[in-house]
């Protein structure tokens, strides 16, 4: 069986599961075939994404690729939230990280690092961030940028310590 099928089936399978009520607010970020039957599922939630979460959702496939014999008789399958060091990808996670900063890279190769403010399904509004020196008190807000989303190579969520 091919990819395409083989995603076809696995994304009803995954939005069957998110139809119950502790996983109406999940979404499917992306599915990705890997060398030697290993298939790896990328969900996200808009509250959060636990591992209760994945097992669940990952013992509901499992069950389907048994039964079927989808994959054959050895497969590697893998259930699990994008994490913080993959880019986002889907206007719900754009919502989701409202608050947070976040590096985004246009397609002309500047970077742009701010505050997300907003993001709606043409655009993000971020606020720019400065790097303060050590010897300044106050910080400069500068005024709040649009991106039109045809303009983004990438987004990525900022861990500051």
């Amino acid at each position: 069986m091919d990819k395409h099928t083989t995603n076809t089936i696995i994304e009803s399978l995954i939005q069957a599961k998110f139809e119950e009520p502790d996983f109406a607010d999940c979404f499917l970020i992306e599915i990705r075939h890997n060398a030697n039957l290993s298939l790896e599922i990328f969900v996200d939630s808009d509250s959060g994404m636990t591992f209760g979460k994945c097992q669940k959702i990952s013992r509901h496939i499992e069950a389907y690729l048994d039964e079927s014999g989808l994959l054959g008789e050895q497969y590697v399958l893998e259930v699990s939230s994008p994490g913080i060091d993959r880019p986002l990808e889907q206007i719900r996670q754009y919502v989701k990280n409202i608050g947070r900063l976040v590096s985004v890279k246009l397609k002309d190769g500047k970077i742009l690092e701010g505050e997300l403010l907003l993001a709606d399904p043409d655009m993000i509004q971020i606020r720019p961030v400065m790097p303060k020196p050590k010897h300044i008190k106050l910080v400069t807000l500068l005024e709040p940028l649009e991106i039109p989303f045809d303009t983004i190579l990438s987004t990525q969520v900022l861990v500051r310590f």
